[in-house]
């Protein structure tokens, strides 16, 4: 398991938000922390960390007045650290080669394949196509309905048809190089993992995975870590101290590499 960071931008600030709170009407969302930073100085604490895998989100959309503001900071994110860092948010054929160009590793997307409701693998296989599968990570970001889990579009506010279970990820794995889940209905509130969705997520072996979503504690990366089976990557959010959040970048920058024993020196409790 290792970390994989964020910068999050909605009104052309870096943020981080409660995901279920989030709606384009208004450009509103339930904020947990908005940072004096702009989104490259996240950048360059990432590169001189030598942290790779990271992801840009756009949480307003292409007709939102603030998108032009979100992009600016975006780009300014993907000059500081070029080749370390993905994007996602409205990203289609119109705009994946911008992102490209301007230094993204990858190209995130959700909405563009799963139009009304349901998977199009003629915009997947044209998109993948385009860029190449080694340069689109798909967004399964998910919500539960019923004792299930479906995948959300348009900036998590709308359910699909489509279910998120092993099915899904072994049909899509062959057009992308990654995939990226949040868990929705625990983003941004540091209240504890998602675990049937860890688990599932643990027993796919077919491409890397990061999960993101209610990660609050040492002990939900623990759990995070059995439950994936040391497969899946991670994000932390709101619970980070880089955005006000408790758990020190500091220690969980180490997850995945050589020198992840050495923060067991600084803590009682033995998760990794």
């Amino acid at each position: 398991m290792q970390f994989r960071p964020c910068i999050d931008i909605h009104n052309g600030k870096v943020k981080q938000i409660v995901g279920g709170s989030l709606k384009d009407s208004g450009n509103q969302a339930e904020e947990n922390f908005v940072s004096e930073q702009d989104a490259s100085w996240y950048a360059r604490q990432y590169k001189k960390d030598h942290i790779r895998g990271g992801h840009i989100i756009l949480l307003n959309p292409e007709a939102s007045e603030y998108y032009e503001a979100d992009v600016t900071q975006a780009l300014g994110a993907l000059a500081a650290y070029p080749g370390g860092l993905q994007i996602g948010g409205g990203i289609h054929p119109g705009n994946a080669r911008r992102f490209l160009n301007a230094g993204a590793s990858h190209v995130i997307v959700t909405s563009y394949v799963f139009k009304d409701g349901k998977i199009h693998f003629d915009r997947l296989k044209a998109l993948s196509e385009l860029i190449g599968s080694q340069r689109l990570v798909l967004d399964l970001s998910c919500r539960k309905k019923g004792s299930e889990y479906y995948i959300v579009t348009d900036r998590w506010q709308k359910f699909t048809t489509e279910k998120m279970n092993l099915e899904a990820l072994e049909m899509l794995a062959p057009y992308c190089d990654e995939f990226l889940i949040h868990a929705v209905d625990v983003e941004g509130k540091a209240s504890g993992i998602e675990k049937p969705l860890a688990s599932l997520l643990g027993n796919f072996t077919g491409r890397a995975v990061t999960y993101a979503g209610g990660v609050g504690s040492f002990e939900d990366l623990s759990t995070l870590k059995i439950l994936g089976q040391n497969r899946i990557n991670v994000t932390i959010g709101s619970a980070l101290d880089l955005f006000g959040g408790p758990i020190p970048y500091e220690i969980v920058k180490y997850l995945g590499t050589e020198k992840e024993a050495l923060p067991k020196l600084y803590r009682k409790d033995e998760v990794f």
